[in-house]
């Protein structure tokens, strides 16, 4: 079957955040690249819809100012960044709690020694932890001998009932997971970034972070409605039998196309989360604050309205909550209840707008977990994702560069 002509040197296999930073910074070098997304938009898994006026992100999203891959990459100023309160609002069976990270709320302190939950010791550990992780060099933390993040809270003087109070409701909405089995180096990683940035929402959805990352790209780079059927020696065979020929692919497609393009790339397991978007006649916390639940019955909630206004129209507030796993039957209602124990108040009242489930939103991080990965696959053939890397949007761009740094080195550029 004949090649199509004009055929880029380069072809990059999915136009999530890891393919379009590898496009970017290859067309940066003088190369010719081009783009084939078998959707309709770019983004992967990082988009947003429309649903009668709100905007709905592809599962419960947030962006982090500190990363440093993005502050690279993008204008934030372009996005309309609106932020969350540094901190969360934990559910317990004694009643909620708020616990804000001391050096942007300082006056939070004598709550917490107070009628709140954490002790002196939990403070002065947590304090010890953070300065660490916040003001110390990145090196040793990359470095470090990895355990699982509940054995280095342990080892950092953080008692046993405050980690099930906050660090382990809290990481699970971090993790996908909720027995704090994740890599204490990524957990140290993460921690530093959040200190060191600020959890926000782009004001039009976070499906604006990857539009940007297009709209840098020269027009017509990206393909839409092109999904690959296979690798062939020359290039790719698309979908409808086209053949495009290209000296160098890379694929930074999810997890499973991946796996089935490169069937011998190794693979780690995803975390399957679900999110359910309710509307409701008034906002239930008026604050933009995430909600966690000692129980576990949600990974975490919050009243999306608050954060951004533009999420919902006039006259209705948008609450998002997340759980682990699929959308079975029954499962709504349950959550319906615990919300309504959580934020103390009626949800009957509210209506159901719409169910998103992410099959692959998060790479299992269990130690000993590589930082990075090596992008190349085969002669002429390079793959990039957070699953080379970690799971969150510096891991997905910081793939993306990597895999496009070893192809300019194989090249000789």
């Amino acid at each position: 079957m004949p090649a199509s002509r004009g055929a880029p040197e380069i072809l990059v296999v999915g136009a999530g955040l890891s393919g379009l930073a590898c496009a970017h910074d290859l067309l940066s070098a003088g190369l010719d690249v081009g783009v084939l997304e078998a959707s309709d938009g770019v983004g992967g898994r990082m988009r947003s819809d429309r649903v009668d006026g709100h905007v709905i992100d592809r599962g419960f999203q947030v962006f982090n100012t500190s990363y440093p891959q993005a502050k690279r990459r993008l204008a934030l100023r372009d996005l309309r960044l609106r932020p969350f309160t540094p901190g969360v609002l934990v559910h317990t069976d004694r009643g909620r709690f708020h616990l804000a990270d001391p050096t942007r709320a300082p006056r939070t302190v004598k709550d917490l020694l107070g009628a709140g939950p954490a002790g002196p010791r939990d403070l002065l550990a947590l304090g010890v932890l953070s300065g660490r992780d916040m003001l110390g060099p990145v090196g040793p933390l990359k470095r470090a001998e990895d355990h699982t993040t509940r054995t280095a809270l342990a080892a950092a003087g953080i008692s046993e009932e405050f980690t099930e109070l906050f660090f382990r409701p809290f990481l699970s909405g971090v993790f996908l997971e909720e027995d704090l089995e994740t890599s204490s180096r990524v957990f140290h990683l993460v921690w530093r970034s959040m200190l060191r940035g600020t959890l926000c929402l782009p004001s039009d959805g976070i499906g604006e972070v990857p539009r940007q990352l297009a709209d840098a790209l020269p027009t017509g780079t990206v393909r839409f409605g092109s999904p690959v059927d296979r690798l062939t020696d020359d290039g790719v065979l698309l979908a409808d039998g086209t053949e495009t020929a290209a000296d160098v692919v890379v694929v930074a497609t999810g997890p499973g196309p991946a796996s089935r393009l490169l069937p011998d790339l190794d693979m780690p397991p995803y975390r399957v989360v679900t999110t359910y978007f309710h509307t409701a006649p008034k906002p239930p916390l008026t604050e933009p604050t995430l909600l966690t639940d000692t129980r576990l019955r949600f990974l975490n909630s919050c009243v999306l309205s608050e954060v951004v206004p533009g999420y919902a129209p006039a006259g209705s507030s948008l609450v998002a909550a997340s759980v682990l796993g699929e959308d079975t039957e029954g499962r709504e209602r349950a959550l319906r209840d615990a919300l309504s124990e959580a934020y103390g108040t009626d949800t009957a009242g509210w209506d159901l707008l719409t169910v998103r489930t992410v099959h692959e939103a998060l790479p299992a991080m269990p130690p000993p977990q590589p930082l990075t990965r090596t992008s190349r696959a085969g002669t002429g053939r390079y793959v990039c994702g957070d699953h080379r890397t970690t799971g969150s949007v510096q891991g997905a761009l910081s793939s993306g560069s990597r895999a496009a740094r070893e192809i300019l080195r194989d090249l000789g550029r």
